[in-house]
């Protein structure tokens, strides 16, 4: 894969092992690359981690390995912990009662 300065390192190394993933999910069903990449419409870079490749491209390849579930958790809130740390960090510490709460209206 061509060095990518625009991107981070850790991203590159993350576009490789989702590359790798695919290459051996592919590879235990025994499904042929140049199969998959006509199934899928996408040329074979995909597994090299390239990161031209479009995320309909890394979409597209794992409706063909039936894998298109994992894309309903990909960023999922519930999986998200910095997300609910800062969350919480910004909830208020007391609750208090508004004005017309505490008059009884």
């Amino acid at each position: 894969m061509p060095s990518s300065p625009h991107l981070p390192i850790p991203v590159q190394k993350a576009l490789r092992k989702l590359g790798q993933d695919i290459c051996d999910a592919r590879r235990r069903r025994r499904i042929q690359m140049a199969l998959m990449a006509e199934r899928a419409g996408m040329s074979r870079k995909i597994e090299k981690g390239d990161p031209g490749v479009s995320l309909g491209g890394y979409a597209s390849v794992l409706f063909v390995l039936g894998l298109t579930d994992r894309l309903h958790d990909l960023v999922d809130a519930n999986h998200d912990l910095v997300g609910r740390q800062l969350e919480e960090e910004s909830l208020p510490k007391r609750i208090r009662l508004s004005r017309k709460r505490q008059l009884g209206k």
